[in-house]
């Protein structure tokens, strides 16, 4: 169910790319109370990227899931922006994150979807 896309301008050494990926996960599972067998996190790194019209280190996050808590998503994105400057030190005026809780029929998983 929740998903987290993370694209980024940085090149990750390929040791850190999984520490990052399991650190995600847990962080997603427990900010959105779902068992961490439901959560994926896809890491695209190293992307031609401008933020304000420079390539300095930045990241765009997507968080989808089931159920999102829209009145949580300020806290939501300060524990993202927090989580990514503590792991990839991009500052977090350098993150944008897109937040989407999309209807149950539409979401698939094992032949079949959510609602």
């Amino acid at each position: 169910m929740p998903l987290l896309t993370i694209t980024t301008n940085l090149t990750i050494a390929e040791e850190h790319q999984s520490q990052l990926l399991v650190k995600l996960s847990s962080i997603i599972a427990q900010l959105l109370g779902k068992p961490e067998s439901y959560v994926m996190v896809i890491l695209q790194e190293s992307q031609p990227m401008l933020m304000g019209g420079i390539d300095e280190p930045c990241a765009f996050l997507q968080l989808k899931s089931l159920g999102l808590p829209e009145d949580s998503t300020t806290s939501l994105s300060t524990m993202l922006c927090d989580a990514i400057t503590g792991q990839l030190r991009i500052p977090a005026n350098r993150i944008y994150i897109e937040f989407a809780n999309p209807q149950r029929h539409l979401w698939g998983w094992d032949r079949g979807t959510f609602g």
